[in-house]
């Protein structure tokens, strides 16, 4: 069963103008996790590996049910196939890169198999300078590979409109593709492959993927973790 909790705070900045108020959402949604995953942690002591989907709102479900959300349809397929790993949900909407990289040590008192990086997209949005969202992204893939050196990790690639600019975009593009390379780590090309800009598979914001369009989110993650954990299901059998 898929770990999730979901607090709409990107919906709170747009109705909340005062930052107290922003950060009291924040702080909020963050608590939520943390208890949540302080709650699987103790009904799941058996269970040895962990998928981790640190991301923004794409992860969290922004205007879904929580079990709409690629992650919890990731567990899926998992259980599906029959394998022994549990999906951590640790989507917060409106989170940056920056914002991840403040939570990855919560996120790490628990043992991370294989580490989703779903961020950087809000970033993009906001004309975060391009390097500061590279140094971020690489910061949480050091404190995962120092405190699990065996942890695998998984690079969700994201586009931006072109009205933000071809060198910004193409830019900002590059970070993921030179991030899974340097770190050899998988990558997702384009997370929202198939779903982006097209209107019947996102909601009315024309961001947020609808149900259907979080279906396609998660093939396209799937293609890329099923063998991620095939080969981690291997390595195991070996030892």
């Amino acid at each position: 069963m898929v770990v999730s909790e979901w607090i709409g705070v990107e919906g709170r900045r747009r109705a909340c103008p005062t930052g107290f108020i922003v950060s009291i959402g924040r702080w909020l949604a963050v608590a939520g996790l943390i208890a949540a995953l302080s709650a699987r942690a103790a009904e799941t002591k058996t269970e040895s590996k962990t998928v981790v989907v640190l991301g923004d709102s794409l992860a969290a479900g922004f205007g879904l049910d929580p079990a709409e959300a690629f992650p919890a349809l990731l567990q899926k397929k998992i259980d599906a196939a029959g394998w022994s790993y549990t999906v951590v949900n640790a989507g917060v909407s409106g989170d940056t890169s920056a914002d991840g990289l403040g939570r990855i040590n919560w996120l790490l008192r628990r043992k991370i198999d294989v580490l989703i990086l779903e961020l950087g997209a809000n970033d993009g949005l906001r004309g975060i300078p391009v390097e500061a969202t590279r140094t971020n992204l690489q910061a949480i893939m050091d404190r995962t590979k120092q405190k699990y050196p065996e942890a695998q990790v998984i690079l969700a690639g994201m586009y931006l409109p072109p009205n933000l600019g071809q060198e910004y975009t193409s830019a900002f593009r590059r970070i993921f593709e030179e991030l899974a390379k340097t770190n050899h780590a998988a990558l997702v090309p384009f997370l929202l492959e198939g779903v982006g800009g097209k209107a019947e598979l996102n909601q009315a914001d024309r961001i947020h993927p609808t149900a259907e369009g979080q279906k396609i989110v998660a093939e396209n993650v799937w293609k890329e973790l099923k063998p991620v954990l095939e080969r981690d299901r291997k390595g195991e059998k070996e030892h």
